[in-house]
């Protein structure tokens, strides 16, 4: 047996950390509960995705649990139904969390699209009968991920929990719901929130700094709040199932939309189950008419008629109506329940487009209190795929200005206004109503019948790929930019980006940064850029050197000296430096450079052209450079020439506490 001498040192834990970055810098006085009144930072109502979502972020920043608190009505975690599908963005997302692996693995990745219409070699005055008429890639964007997920919603609550356990003891505390909410400055002005919870234990009355509601379209948070969801509900009822098939329908494992003479349907095919067979999704539109609700207050709790007969329809349809109605639409294939205990969860929606102005109740004093993520803010259609997606996203957005909020990592004292806290309503809800708009136009046309050759009035096939294909960047994720706002500034000096297909890739203040494949210099690493930019609350200055980089006197050196006093301007670790160069691989050695590349951007110096031109790609040019500084979310804040680090800084202070 050998034997050695062992030597540590008392940093020795971080190794073992449970994350790959430590909690972000806290600069307000640490939190202590104290009194006999239970109180907390932060309170979450709902764990769902969303819910889930933002516990889990706020712990990995660095709240505990004495600080964060998030309670859920259900028992345990999702076990049937509801939202299946993330997009290409939630997936470059969950990647910079270290969640996607189980997720690529065993969800079905979606890479096409069949569409699929009234067949036009049908006997005249026949009905009935399809064919496929088109097959396109289901994402048609750049994306680090080209194709959607499908994988249960209830399978990425238990992810996300599952990550949870590695920052907070207690979890999601179940089988709890809030039942009240109000504002009481006068009582506890810095725990101004008052929530009463109702849990296996009893009632309770908890006061926090912070509280989301994360319940859902019926939030009482919202209600509570005397925010309303505005929008206007479709004549359209469609039944939703989940089920394995049986079918010798040939595209039955691709997305599909199919309309047909008998009325639409929509094929989501699902992940393989424990019994190693698939699931499939269908959407089927109901042809039954249904006149809308002339009330749509009704949802707001204002008990009445409208309410009472919406129900009434929607309890009309079963299970076995809408397998009779897939089957008039998949004419002449058939398609059935493998068995009868095949289908795994089934119901009926009424499509409703509708959002809340305001997702944030503010204090007397101006600041935010009370805010409103996913269903509870926007309610839609889940043909597009966006509902869980759009959802998971307001909490992504709001969780990094939250924490920094909280932290004292903002440019604003305590107890004043938080112009950086105020962009979560400006940005949001301007996704929320992009997100309606599309959904309206997309229900609409899906619902809809595919006019024919005889003249007959109706959407054509043309129409419907048009509205699919033009609103890929927005489904994806990938297209989603921002307005300007404190932490966007998108009026840039001319000539620093070449090019406007921001799609594409070229850089915009508002928009994400696009993953491109990097070498690295310290140890020729191939990998994705996007993972030097992983959801750990930080912001990073991505500089784009130039060919003179290896010149002392050169704009590269100059501008890279400058950065190196700027960050330490700002909390330890709340700005990170990324470097991409131009030149030849193995050129060059580190006593070449200037000192900071190595000494900020060791091991995120890459060559930005041999493996992928990122260059090109992001629309800067080699001879001139840029400087990007890139939000904790991973959207452009800002962009700068090289001898402009000024406005770099300017925009910093705008966004981060200074400390010197």
């Amino acid at each position: 047996m050998p034997v050695f001498t062992e030597y540590s040192t008392s940093s020795r834990d971080l190794r073992v950390l449970p994350s790959f970055a430590p909690p972000v810098p806290r600069l307000s006085p640490k939190f202590k509960p104290e009194g006999s009144q239970e109180k907390y930072e932060v309170v979450i109502a709902g764990a769902g995705p969303a819910g889930l979502f933002l516990e889990v972020l706020l712990a990995r920043y660095g709240l505990s649990d004495s600080s964060l608190l998030c309670v859920d009505a259900k028992p345990t975690s999702l076990k049937s139904g509801q939202a299946d599908g993330l997009q290409p963005r939630t997936l470059e997302i969950l990647k910079s969390m270290g969640l996607l692996e189980e997720i690529l693995t065993e969800g079905c990745q979606m890479w096409e699209v069949a569409f699929w219409n009234p067949s036009s070699s049908k006997a005249d005055g026949a009905s009935g009968g399809i064919e496929r008429t088109s097959i396109v890639r289901d994402v048609a964007v750049p994306a680090r991920y080209p194709h959607e997920v499908t994988i249960h919603q209830g399978r990425i609550e238990r992810i996300l929990e599952d990550d949870l356990k590695r920052y907070s003891t207690r979890g999601v505390q179940r089988s709890t719901r809030v039942t009240k909410v109000h504002i009481d400055e006068e009582g506890d002005a810095e725990f101004p929130v008052v929530a009463e919870i109702e849990g296996p234990s009893g009632v309770r009355t908890v006061r926090t700094k912070h509280l989301v509601g994360a319940d859902g379209a019926h939030s009482l948070v919202r209600r509570s709040m005397d925010l309303k969801l505005e929008g206007e509900t479709s004549d359209f009822i469609w039944g939703v199932v989940d089920f394995v098939a049986e079918t010798d329908f040939p595209d039955i494992r691709r997305r599909c939309a199919i309309h047909s003479d008998n009325g639409s349907v929509m094929v989501i095919p699902r992940e393989r189950i424990a019994t190693g067979e698939y699931l499939t999704r269908l959407y089927v539109h109901v042809q039954d008419e249904v006149k809308p609700d002339s009330d749509i207050a009704a949802e707001e709790g204002i008990e009445g008629e409208n309410k009472t007969r919406a129900k009434a329809r929607r309890e009309k349809i079963t299970m076995e109506s809408i397998f009779a109605q897939a089957q008039e639409v998949f004419k002449p294939y058939k398609i059935r329940p493998r068995r009868d205990d095949a289908v795994d969860w089934w119901a009926a929606y009424q499509i409703g487009q509708r959002a809340s102005k305001q997702f944030v109740k503010k204090d007397s004093k101006g600041i935010n209190r009370v805010f409103i993520v996913g269903d509870a803010c926007h309610t839609h259609s889940p043909k597009a795929g966006q509902g869980m997606n759009v959802s998971m996203m307001d909490s992504y957005n709001l969780s990094w200005k939250l924490i920094h909020s909280i932290n004292g990592l903002t440019p604003h004292p305590a107890g004043a206004v938080d112009h950086i806290l105020d962009t979560y309503q400006t940005e949001r809800s301007t996704i929320a109503q992009q997100l309606i708009a599309f959904d309206k136009e997309f229900s609409y046309m899906f619902s809809g019948k595919i006019g024919t050759e005889d003249g007959k009035e109706g959407l054509t096939h043309e129409q419907f790929l048009e509205v699919f294909s033009t609103g890929n960047g927005f489904t994806s994720g990938c297209g989603i930019e921002y307005p300007d706002n404190v932490l966007v500034e998108q009026t840039t000096r001319d000539g620093i980006i070449e090019g406007n297909d921001y799609l594409q890739g070229v850089l915009r203040p508002g928009r994400r940064l696009l993953n491109v494949k990097v070498k690295r210099h310290a140890d020729g690493n191939r990998r994705d850029l996007q993972d030097d930019f992983p959801s750990t609350g930080r912001f990073r200055i991505l500089h784009f050197t130039t060919t003179d980089l290896l010149s002392p006197s050169g704009s590269s050196s100059t501008s890279l000296n400058a950065i190196s006093s700027i960050i330490p301007l700002f909390p330890p670790g709340m700005i990170e430096l990324v470097i991409l160069h131009p030149l030849p691989q193995n050129t060059f050695v580190w006593s070449e450079l200037p000192r900071v590349v190595k000494t900020e951007a060791e091991m995120r110096f890459h060559n930005g052209t041999e493996l992928e031109d990122a260059y090109r790609v992001y629309g800067v040019s080699r001879e001139k450079g840029a400087i990007a500084v890139v939000r904790p979310d991973g959207y452009i804040g800002t962009i700068a020439d090289l001898n402009d680090t000024e406005r770099v800084e300017r925009y910093l202070k705008g966004c981060l506490r200074e400390i010197n």
